[in-house]
């Protein structure tokens, strides 16, 4: 194959699906990764589907990890609401999963190990998120730093890459990149606690962002809300 593979880390919500779009155009053939972590949002499974096959990814996987038998987590543990008010941008907040990222960085480099794919794209973002620590540029650059000490392929001399081509844009800057791209955000779902059908609530974090981005980028909301 002559170019060069990468796992590319889809959620269905519109950062991944707009990183999904910027590999490819950097002449990526993607394998997208999806997980099944017991998330009370799991309707955003079906978008990850949807964005996979519309974004032209060679394959998509979903792993099934169940986070939600440790809980501490708003999203992984029903009997912890999730705020509709706002959150304090000072602490970490209840919708924050513990070692997230880590745990689905670690089994993308896994299957990247297997398919000798030597790049891992993930569309975490450090300006307008929610606070989690596992979103920050020194996360990455740490998780890298595993990557090539950890593995065969980094032993022996083929140097892995996490990218994050959104961890320094603003919300609105990554939807006016993906309208660039032809993304089409109505097939995406952000939303915490979405409905059986993928109606957003739009009072969570995630959906407060996401309006808020689109507004700032001067795009229509193609958001189903109920």
């Amino acid at each position: 194959m002559s170019e060069p593979r990468a796992i590319v880390l889809v959620s269905g919500g519109l950062d991944s699906a707009t990183t999904l779009a910027v590999a490819r155009q950097r002449g990526f053939v993607c394998h997208a990764l999806s997980f099944d972590y017991g998330q009370r949002h799991r309707v955003e499974l079906e978008a990850a589907d949807r964005v996979s096959r519309a974004l032209g990814a060679v394959e998509h996987r979903t792993f099934p990890i169940d986070l939600s038998s440790f809980g501490g987590s708003a999203l992984t543990d029903t009997r912890v609401a999730v705020p509709e008010t706002g959150v304090d941008p000072t602490t970490i907040p209840v919708t924050y999963v513990p070692a997230r990222n880590t745990v689905f960085l670690a089994l993308a480099l896994a299957w990247a190990e297997v398919l000798e794919a030597q790049d891992l794209f993930i569309g975490v973002n450090a300006v307008d998120y929610s606070g989690y620590p596992d979103c920050r540029p020194e996360f990455i650059a740490a998780f890298q730093r595993l990557a090539n000490l950890a593995t065969r392929a980094g032993v022996e001399g083929h140097a892995l890459t996490v990218h994050a081509p959104l961890i320094s844009l603003t919300k609105a800057e990554i939807i006016r990149l993906g309208r660039e791209l032809d993304v089409d955000f109505a097939m995406t779902i952000s939303c915490y606690q979405p409905d059986p059908t993928g109606a957003a609530c739009g009072v969570c974090d995630s959906c407060r962002l996401r309006r808020e981005g689109f507004r700032e980028a001067g795009v229509t909301d193609p958001t189903r809300y109920r």
